[in-house]
């Protein structure tokens, strides 16, 4: 276990500008049914596979950690994932996700954040993803007195949540693409949206114990939105399954952890000075340090894989 001695100034409060979301790891009931729905459906690679667990990704890091947990349940209205988002490294890369699902007439809902451009599907266990790629060109979304406001680039207003014209992003394709190809190498989980008790303790953990910059809250809609280094969000929060919503019980389908990825040992010791100051209990392990947050939703501080 690394220790920490350090007296954080006030920059080293914050986390690494360089911090960037990991691996999510789930509980599922049917790991074979998963395995195939992650390469079917959205062309993630199996990279490895061991009894009950199996990590797939994009032929590198694991982005997805799965673990068959027989007899656990899902409960609805807890607090736990709204989604885990799989970042694309080009609307064209998108495209071709976005292409896949139709061809496979498996539901999903295009949305235009203009910021971004999106499509929004479950998996068999109905667990959220939302597959992205970025899109600053078009335009801007952030949360300015308590709105969530987005703004195109010629000026005008958006809601942010329009459907994504198809015709335009399928335009990105070339003849030569192929939708059944495995997702490219340099695809990422770009953010995570979790379900919390109580938005204004979950932002204070978020930002005071692990050192994300808060990006914006909105309480009218019950939404907080925190990153690194300035980008839109690393980490949205939101408190739709009710304020106060129940945590997960212990053998809880969905959600046990999501990485974050420190760049190097000194952002290491900073996060764990961080949490050390807290005084918030966490496991030390031999992926990194592992607590949870007031809902319970489990975060895992680690540094980059070797090998990558």
């Amino acid at each position: 276990m690394r220790t920490s001695n350090r007296n954080l100034t006030a920059q080293q409060t914050s986390i690494h500008p360089a911090a960037l979301p990991g691996h999510v790891e789930l509980a599922v009931a049917n790991l074979d049914e998963q395995i195939g729905f992650y390469q079917r459906t959205l062309g993630f690679q199996q990279h490895w596979r061991s009894g009950p667990q199996a990590g797939l990704g994009a032929g590198g890091a694991d982005l997805l950690k799965l673990t068959e947990r027989p007899g656990f349940k899902r409960y609805p209205h807890a607090t736990g994932l709204y989604h885990y988002a799989v970042l694309f490294p080009s609307q064209r890369e998108l495209a071709r996700a976005v292409g896949r699902l139709f061809s496979l007439h498996y539901r999903n809902y295009p949305t235009d954040h203009i910021m971004t451009k999106t499509t929004y599907l479950e998996d068999p266990e109905g667990n959220g993803i939302e597959l992205y790629a970025e899109s600053p060109e078009d335009g801007v979304f952030a949360i300015e007195k308590d709105r969530f406001i987005t703004r195109r680039a010629d000026g005008s207003l958006s809601s942010g949540r329009e459907a994504l014209d198809l015709q335009t992003l399928f335009a990105h394709l070339q003849p030569h693409d192929d939708p059944d190809e495995p997702i490219p190498p340099e695809t990422r989980i770009g953010h995570i949206h979790l379900h919390v008790s109580h938005l204004g303790e979950a932002v204070e953990f978020y930002q005071r114990v692990i050192g994300f910059d808060l990006m914006g809250v909105s309480h009218s809609l019950q939404a907080a939105f925190l990153s690194a280094g300035g980008y839109h969000h690393h980490i949205g929060l939101n408190t739709w399954q009710g304020a106060g919503a129940p945590l997960p019980l212990a053998d809880a389908l969905g959600l046990e952890t999501f990485t974050i990825v420190l760049p190097d040992e000194a952002a290491w010791q900073d996060a764990e000075a961080r949490i050390l100051m807290s005084g918030i209990p966490y496991e030390a392990t031999p992926a990194g340090m592992r607590l949870f947050d007031p809902s319970r939703n489990g975060v895992m501080l680690t540094l980059p894989p070797t090998g990558f």
